[in-house]
């Protein structure tokens, strides 16, 4: 052939659908793109090429078979007496080229070469592709992140956005932001780190999916726990309920289903060396573990640990409200350093709580 060196050789076209399905098992398995998705693109793409390099013919018929390596597109064209239209009609001594048997009436179609499509299709044909790869890559962005929502995933500190505190995770392949308010405050990151994060919402953003995860969520100690707790996992033991306050404490209320199986046991670990594993990820958070109860007076006894409580008295007129007494002297420890202890004690149990010294205040009536 003119123009190519001698012993060069032209590769077959069989070569050249063998090297095409190659490419795109190839990228099938760097990318997870299914290699009949990506046909599916290829055929459309090919179809409007040729569409437009053919004066609007879209009679064309694209076989496309990775399994029997065939590669071909025909343009169709009726066999005609007289040509009116070159682009849709050909005369039968010019169809009987592409099929000896073809008669007036007939439809036959004309194989065409990649080359053929022209520098235009080709770029039309490279458009729609990266296009429907894009749309399939965000797909699977989409179903991954749907896949994790509202659960603990391990992510891999991309980088550190310094001015707005940022971090960048990688979750998988997916970049997902860390913003500085879902931060555990005190937290340093460095690039490589491993890190856990709670997924607490995916939200569609034109035509992807983002994530909002996060280390300050309650939703993250609760994920936690049932990591690291077995009787948690097999349903033994059940969380009633976490209220949080990042960096500085949790309370988590749990119920046993099987009265030989401590609750609180179960999650303390022996010589604490579940609950202990969970405060180290949280960076040295207390957590004060409680049993749950159907009666709130003994719920919220707990649930004001550490400090012990005398009494708890039901107030009949208000909803959900209740006056509990301390001793005197842990009426501090009860309250907790500006307000925590009863605040968390007040959400993990849905109730709002009044407490008070057990010798009452000055002047208050005593009972």
């Amino acid at each position: 052939m003119a123009g190519r060196s001698k012993g060069s050789k032209v590769p077959t076209k069989a070569q050249q659908n063998k090297e095409f399905f190659e490419a795109l098992q190839m990228f099938e398995d760097e990318r997870g793109i299914p290699v009949s998705y990506m046909i599916e693109k290829i055929s459309t793409a090919i179809t409007v090429a040729v569409k437009n390099s053919n004066g609007g013919n879209e009679d064309v018929t694209v076989d496309i078979n990775a399994e029997k390596n065939v590669f071909n597109v025909f343009i169709n064209k009726m066999v005609v007496d007289e040509v009116f239209d070159h682009d849709r009609e050909m005369i039968v001594e010019e169809a009987r080229r592409y099929n000896p048997h073809a008669m007036v009436g007939d439809k036959v179609g004309i194989p065409l070469e990649t080359k053929e499509f022209g520098r235009i299709a080709a770029m039309t044909a490279k458009h729609v592709i990266r296009q429907g790869i894009r749309e399939v890559e965000r797909g699977q962005v989409a179903a991954e992140l749907q896949s994790r929502n509202q659960e603990l995933v391990a992510a891999t500190v991309e980088r550190i956005d310094d001015r707005s505190g940022t971090v960048i995770l990688k979750i998988g392949k997916i970049e997902v932001p860390l913003l500085k308010n879902e931060q555990i405050a005190g937290e340093v990151f460095h690039e490589g780190d491993t890190v856990k994060v709670y997924v607490v919402d995916i939200k569609d953003v034109e035509k992807s999916a983002r994530a909002t995860v996060s280390r300050t969520h309650p939703g993250l100690v609760k994920r936690l726990f049932e990591t690291e707790v077995p009787e948690i996992y097999e349903g033994i033991v059940e969380i009633k309920g976490v209220s949080r306050e990042a960096g500085s404490r949790t309370k988590i209320a749990v119920y046993s289903h099987d009265e030989n199986v401590d609750p609180v046991g179960a999650c303390i670990g022996p010589r604490s060396s579940r609950v202990n594993d969970i405060v180290k990820e949280l960076g040295g958070e207390k957590i004060d573990i409680v049993k749950y109860s159907e009666d709130p007076a003994e719920f919220i006894s707990k649930a004001l640990s550490p400090a012990n409580v005398v009494s708890v008295e039901i107030d009949e007129e208000q909803p959900r409200t209740c006056r509990v007494r301390v001793p005197d002297e842990q009426l501090s420890l009860a309250i907790g350093n500006k307000g925590q202890n009863a605040r968390l004690a007040a959400r993990l149990t849905g109730w709002k709580i009044d407490i008070r010294p057990e010798s009452g205040y000055y002047g208050e009536e005593t009972v």
